[in-house]
């Protein structure tokens, strides 16, 4: 009778703690540089949560152990050296915390696209691009208080990574902007998967990235998904963690099917390896 007690006891409290680990908010991987995230500890958890703000966005702020954390995306447009995370308390009263980013020189690619348009488009071209910049500024500076509370990332599309983050990229020997994502290389029509629990907040086709969804999941944590072949969600779904969002194409501006994946915190898009766990990276053959 007895041992019978223990046993059910053990199993309760083993329950209690898969429960409590469930919970936890598992946070991104820190690396203070361009394109990477910070995490600034503020007040203590026994204060009002404070609002944070870098750069003029609204930070995420999620309770850590017994702070007030800030998780700050750093656009790849960052300078090396000193910067201010800023916080406003419900009286108004404003802190600064001053971080730092480290220097770090991302490598060159070189790629060839066989459509000249999606290198030096024309000017009806250059209208449509305009016009679909602005839906793309407004998804990234997208801000609900829906929380973000999970930063365990599922890797959306299983594939071969076959273009890294950060990359200074030449189209037909042309300098462009730098890589803002994650190129996944998978066969058409592979299905993609939203990494966590999420709503739809955007979706269409557009002139570099072909058929595009872009995912609110709360707090400036937004997430996009390029060159889709065939869209599985509309504006305003709401999305679970695992739920097919799409498939794999090669729609917009590419050279082969594959997923381009961006991950934009504060509205600063940062490397998508660093919200993947140590499993899904080694995958990937990725630190």
């Amino acid at each position: 009778m007895i041992a019978r007690l223990l046993q059910t006891l053990i199993i309760f409290l083993l329950l209690m703690q898969t429960s409590l680990a469930a919970n936890e908010i598992v946070l991104p991987k820190a690396s203070p540089v361009p394109g990477g995230i910070v995490l600034v500890k503020t007040v203590a958890v026994d204060l009002p949560k404070p609002e944070a703000y870098f750069s003029g966005n609204r930070v995420t702020v999620v309770k850590e152990n017994n702070s007030w954390t800030a998780i700050i995306g750093l656009g790849l447009d960052v300078s090396p050296g000193e910067h201010i995370l800023y916080t406003v308390n419900m009286d108004g009263d404003q802190k600064s915390y001053p971080f730092f980013v480290k220097k770090y020189d991302y490598p060159r690619q070189n790629l060839r696209i066989k459509n000249r348009r999606k290198v030096v488009p024309n000017e009806q071209d250059l209208k449509r691009i305009k016009k679909e910049s602005k839906i793309v500024r407004n998804a990234f500076g997208y801000w609900t208080e829906r929380g973000a509370d999970n930063f365990n990332f599922l890797l959306p599309v299983q594939g071969r990574l076959s273009s890294k983050f950060g990359l200074r990229r030449y189209f037909n020997n042309k300098p462009r902007k730098p890589h803002s994502g994650i190129d996944i290389a998978a066969p058409l029509g592979t299905r993609i998967k939203a990494p966590v629990d999420g709503e739809i907040i955007a979706t269409g086709n557009f002139f570099f990235n072909g058929n595009t969804v872009f995912i609110d999941h709360g707090h400036g944590l937004v997430t996009m998904y390029n060159h889709l072949d065939i869209i599985s969600v509309s504006k305003g779904q709401t999305v679970k963690r695992g739920d097919v969002i799409g498939q794999v194409g090669k729609t917009g501006r590419v050279t082969g099917p594959h997923l381009h994946w961006s991950v934009s915190l504060n509205n600063a898009r940062v490397n998508p390896v660093l919200l993947l766990n140590k499993s899904t990276k080694k995958f990937l053959g990725v630190k």
